[in-house]
């Protein structure tokens, strides 16, 4: 019998024209942490979707040989019978159902033709103890944090009898502790004999846990790497994800000048009245002209809430304190007052806050500054055309042109157009909320090199960043945020992951 639970053979498909994978082999172990690697629109999605059933037999060419047999899955019910799941990064369950009823729908705990709530339960407390997630399985999934519901995922296919698990960046939006649970938890689901191929940016997490990985690259394999030979190193993965080196990551800024302060913040505070509690507390932040400050923290710190009181509080929060903009005193009672005076926000959530996914590339880069380019009323499209050209050429987004549906693109491109479309309104500061939340790392790469662009004209940059060594690549001068509340400023010279965390967890 084959060493080999899955081996995928010359597979290729095609959208209107355009080739997403092209002779793809790929061959995964019994028992083994097999990650999928690549950039953005590298075609390592679109392969898990043909594995799974989403793109049915019939829409690909080559051949998928699950645990010796060839499949030709119809539809995702059939990978499923076969003992395959898939766990997307926008998790699959129902909020307003419990965690028990989640765990087993669609697969009901069943005496004669009635369900059988009691054994359900009995049932979803085992599959709980698997994952190691200690909730009380009649709580709803809405009252579970994210890297709670990603285990209850988990645990949902584990009730399958499932051989294989795939996830697909399962950490993109967790935080570290909870990344690091999940990680810990393959290792002990590799123990139990069960294989899984994992699809993520964070080459530190492949790095940490990977037997085998295979890059793609333009919808082709370039090469498989083995943890074994001591193949898995960050820079060969780099090497073989972008066809080049990347001496590092984080491009230098060779001139730190400063000017005055652009932002002061005094006194600082958030009141949600939803949640009933303070967000944000007794604040003391200050940027200068030229300066990029990062902000770390760990999930629920207050970073988000921070940045969407100074940017004209979208969430209609009670604020208190002082704030100064370029010197004057700023009160900003909407959004649109905050983008007038000169600031601009990249939301963490590109798809629900930051983009309009079904429109073009066009009217998503001129969305924030339509006045621009219009004139009694109408839109000039030749200005609009113009501009919009000129972005895309600026920021290297990668798209056949500006008529691209914007839902269409990659992550990396995503973010580029959210970019555009905040630098069409000529911000004197610019606020970035997890600027390269699950991009590979050569968008990464030129993500940074346009903040560096910016900062050199002059800009301002406040960066919101999860990843410690993002903020410690790319910052000049460190705030650290724990409950509402500023723990801590390091320059960079001083700043280190372990200092940074020791304010993070105060």
């Amino acid at each position: 019998m084959s060493e080999f639970i899955l081996e995928m053979n010359g597979i290729s498909k095609e959208f209107t024209g355009v080739k997403a994978l092209s002779n793809v082999s790929f061959k995964v172990k019994k028992g083994e942490i097999h990650f999928l690697v690549g950039e953005n629109g590298a075609g390592k999605s679109t392969l898990m979707k043909v594995l799974s059933g989403v793109y049915p037999h019939g829409t690909y060419q080559g051949d998928i040989v699950f645990n010796g047999g060839v499949q030709s899955f119809a539809k995702i019910s059939d990978s499923v019978n076969a003992g395959i799941a898939i766990i997307y990064q926008e998790l699959a369950l129902f909020p307003d159902l419990t965690v028990y009823e989640n765990i087993f729908a669609g697969n009901e705990v069943k005496h004669g033709a009635f369900v059988d709530w009691n054994r359900t339960i009995v049932r979803a407390k085992e599959m709980l103890q698997k994952v190691k997630l200690n909730v009380n399985p009649e709580v709803l999934i809405k009252d579970l944090g994210v890297g709670k519901q990603q285990l209850v995922e988990i645990a949902k296919a584990l009730s399958k009898e499932v051989k294989l698990l795939i996830l697909d960046e399962p950490t993109a939006a967790l935080n570290e502790d909870d990344s690091e649970n999940l990680l810990q938890l393959l290792r002990e689901l590799k123990n139990q004999g069960i294989t899984c191929i994992m699809i993520s940016h964070k080459l530190k997490e492949v790095i940490a846990i990977a037997d085998k990985a295979t890059v793609l690259r333009d919808g082709k394999t370039i090469c498989t790497l083995d943890a074994s030979k001591g193949e898995i190193t960050e820079n060969n993965i780099i090497k073989n994800m972008v066809g080049r080196e990347i001496d590092d990551i984080y491009p230098k800024r060779t001139n730190r000048q400063f000017g005055n302060s652009i932002l002061e913040l005094r006194d600082w505070s958030a009141y949600d009245p939803k949640l009933g509690r303070s967000v944000v507390k007794n604040v003391h932040l200050h940027v200068k002209k030229g300066e990029i400050v990062g902000i770390a923290g760990l999930m629920g710190s207050g970073r988000t809430e921070l940045a969407q009181s100074i940017f004209g509080n979208p969430k209609s929060y009670k604020l208190q304190g002082e704030m100064d903009l370029d010197g004057k005193r700023s009160v900003f009672k909407h959004p649109q007052d905050a983008i007038t005076a000169g600031i601009a926000y990249v939301t963490e959530d590109r798809k629900g806050d930051g983009l309009f996914l079904i429109q073009d590339i066009k009217s998503n880069i001129t969305a924030a500054n339509l006045h621009e380019i219009s004139s009694r009323g109408f839109i000039n499209s030749n200005e609009e055309v113009s501009i919009s050209n000129s972005y895309k050429q600026s920021l290297n987004i990668k798209a056949p042109s500006i008529e691209q549906i914007v839902g269409n693109l990659s992550g990396g491109n995503q973010q580029k157009v959210s970019l555009g479309k905040w630098l069409f309104v000529g911000p004197k500061l610019l606020i970035l909320d997890e600027p390269t939340r699950g991009i590979d790392v050569g968008a990464k790469f030129e993500i940074y090199t346009i903040m560096n662009k910016l900062i050199s004209e002059g800009m301002s940059i406040i960066m919101i960043s999860s990843e410690l060594g993002e903020i410690l690549g790319m910052s000049d001068r460190i705030y650290i945020m724990a409950e509402g509340r500023m723990k801590g400023e390091l320059s960079i010279e001083e700043a280190d992951q372990e200092k940074i965390m020791h304010f993070a967890t105060q």
